[in-house]
């Protein structure tokens, strides 16, 4: 009984020890991390503020039910959107596992000892609590940054969702147009086959000359040179389309639509703070900063002391012979300091740089948007030129044709005039299709389309 005195008496020297050094440590407070919010612009540089709601399938308003089709399979199968959202899901695997770390650990175990005395034959349970306290945030840290990491991964899905419809459309608008312009080189070369019979019957009758048959078949040879390259383009352009709707190059084939016939819908201009707040990629950017924050937290909780608490429950499967006990600990980091200031030098910079990357995914959202909405105007005024240059350009094809006939002009002329006739629609075919596919391109700019949430196909 001597004894018990002085080990009781050395145990309470060393919890008030601990104690003490406990409460010095918790003086040190541990500060949220702040980072500054980029300034946005109030109005656009190229386009008046209009407040206007954006559809999330904005697709729609071109009112095609085969760029509609084409769009849902591409979100139901593509391969872009699985990816993002088995990523999603590891996710938020990660923040399941980084939470369980605030709740209490429970085990159990069953075992037995058997020999050939009859003393040494038992069985026990046992039943094992284990708890960390979390004083100073370190744990909550580190599942908030998790979670953060998580939702940061959720916006990466609408972003692929949003990169692969514009995609998916702008491939679509593509192929309408080579197969218009393939339409269009056949059928100058068509007329260029007749007109080359009709000098040959001149020239046969000494009504032309030879030149006249070199140049004309000249102008036949050069609009059917044109058909193979556009024809390689549409090939390349539908394979493309058909692995951005997941399905294999050979199955796949997309049915004849008139490009000019597409409706053209009209966007209004959002203000740029909601266009920003809509924009999947600047969400992601800010969500991954407020992890990067959290990290820092749990950086500097682990310069605190840290306490855990072990609670045993358990007996030799006799009711009467139950046993417990409780014990708890107390460390402080003391000669690992240089591990942790390096491990918070590293959070903070990489925050620093998440900062400067928030930044900079709001510059570029601005810079997309600002670049379509011109791009959108400009293309709309050069449709508008190329209409007026196909008309005067038909004009004046049919009255060389007349004179040519008539003996008032040679055959140069009605030539020439072909292959303006020819580059003038071929380049309004192109104007209507980079006008289209600039529409797709603000529409993402703007973040429409963000609002659509995950299918039960996506998540399972």
């Amino acid at each position: 009984m001597a004894l018990g005195h002085p080990i009781r008496a050395a145990r309470r020297r060393r919890l008030v020890m601990a104690a003490s050094l406990f409460a010095l440590c918790g003086c040190a407070p541990i500060p949220d991390y702040q980072h500054a919010d980029a300034p946005l612009p109030r109005q656009w540089a190229g386009a008046p503020v209009a407040a206007s709601s954006l559809p999330a399938r904005w697709w729609d308003g071109f009112q095609s039910a085969q760029l509609d089709a084409l769009v849902r399979q591409g979100l139901a199968q593509g391969a872009d959107v699985r990816i993002a959202v088995a990523r999603l899901e590891q996710a938020r695997g990660l923040a399941r596992i980084a939470g369980a770390n605030r709740y209490p650990f429970l085990d159990l175990a069953l075992g037995g000892a058997f020999g050939n005395q009859s003393s040494s034959a038992k069985d026990t349970a046992l039943a094992q609590l284990t708890f960390a306290p979390d004083p100073w945030g370190q744990n909550r840290a580190k599942a908030q940054s998790a979670e953060m990491l998580a939702r940061a991964t959720r916006y990466d899905v609408a972003t692929a969702r949003n990169v692969l419809a514009a995609s998916i459309a702008t491939g679509y608008f593509q192929l309408l147009a080579l197969d218009e312009r393939i339409a269009l080189a056949t059928r100058i070369a068509d007329d260029a086959r007749n007109l080359l019979s009709l000098v040959e019957t001149q020239a046969s009758l000494g009504a032309a000359s030879r030149l006249d048959v070199s140049q004309q078949r000249n102008a036949l040879q050069t609009f059917q040179a044109a058909i193979p390259v556009l024809q390689r383009q549409r090939s390349d352009i539908q394979f493309q389309l058909a692995v951005l709707v997941g399905t294999a190059p050979e199955r796949f084939s997309v049915k004849p639509e008139a490009l000019l016939g597409l409706a053209i819908p009209e966007i209004e201009a959002i203000s740029p703070a909601d266009a920003i707040a809509r924009r999947p990629e600047v969400q992601a950017a800010e969500a991954r900063l407020r992890a990067a924050n959290f990290d820092v937290r749990a950086a500097r909780a682990a310069f605190l002391p840290s306490m855990s608490i072990t609670a045993d429950a358990g007996a030799l499967l006799d009711p009467l012979k139950t046993v417990w006990s409780v014990t708890g600990a107390l460390a402080q980091p003391l000669l690992n300091r240089g591990a942790l200031e390096g491990q918070l030098r590293v959070d903070r910079a990489h925050a620093e740089e998440l900062l400067a990357a928030y930044r900079q995914a709001i510059l570029q959202a601005l810079q997309q948007a600002e670049s379509q909405m011109s791009a959108v105007a400009r293309m709309h005024e050069a449709e508008s030129m190329n209409e007026a240059a196909v008309d005067s350009a038909t004009e004046s094809l049919r009255l060389s044709r007349i004179q040519f006939q008539q003996g008032a002009s040679d055959l140069l002329a009605v030539i020439i005039n072909e292959r303006t006739l020819y580059q003038a629609q071929d380049t309004l075919l192109q104007a209507r299709m980079q006008r289209l596919q600039a529409i797709a391109a603000l529409c993402t700019a703007l973040g429409a389309g963000t609002d659509q949430p995950l299918s039960s196909r996506e998540i399972s």
